[in-house]
């Protein structure tokens, strides 16, 4: 039984150091975003970036996503995979409203989908999360 269970503790050790690592790598996307769209206010050409960024943002989103889904297959802890999915496919409507000129609402849904990242960002670096 105690080797079960120790298997168990090490799987969902192993998941949520993924978990970390996409919030970790989402942050840094989210504080790119920021950083290029400043740029494109101030009349710079960062447009490639901006978009790269979002497709980065996407990615690792998608990344949390999948990691918060295993880390709810183990530990019956769903909400963080809720969260994720609704994070995900927020990247994607702000995507299109950015890419229609629509940055009053860009901006908004950019605003949820941060907070939504760093409410997950901080989940997973709670120690009650493993």
């Amino acid at each position: 039984m105690t080797r079960t269970r120790d298997a168990a503790v090490a799987s969902q050790t192993s998941t949520i150091r993924l978990a970390q690592a996409a919030a970790v790598l989402s942050v840094l996307v989210v504080l790119w975003q920021f950083f290029s769209a400043g740029r494109l206010l101030e009349g710079a050409d960062a447009l490639g970036g901006h978009g790269g960024g979002a497709i980065v943002l996407h990615v690792a989103t998608g990344l949390l996503l999948v990691a918060a889904v295993l880390y709810g297959r183990q530990s019956g802890l769903w909400w963080p995979a809720g969260l994720a999915a609704a994070v995900f496919v927020l990247t994607f409507v702000q995507g299109a409203l950015g890419s229609s000129g629509n940055i009053a609402a860009h901006v908004p849904v950019a605003v949820v989908v941060t907070i939504g990242i760093v409410w997950l960002t901080a989940w997973a670096f709670w120690p009650t999360s493993i």
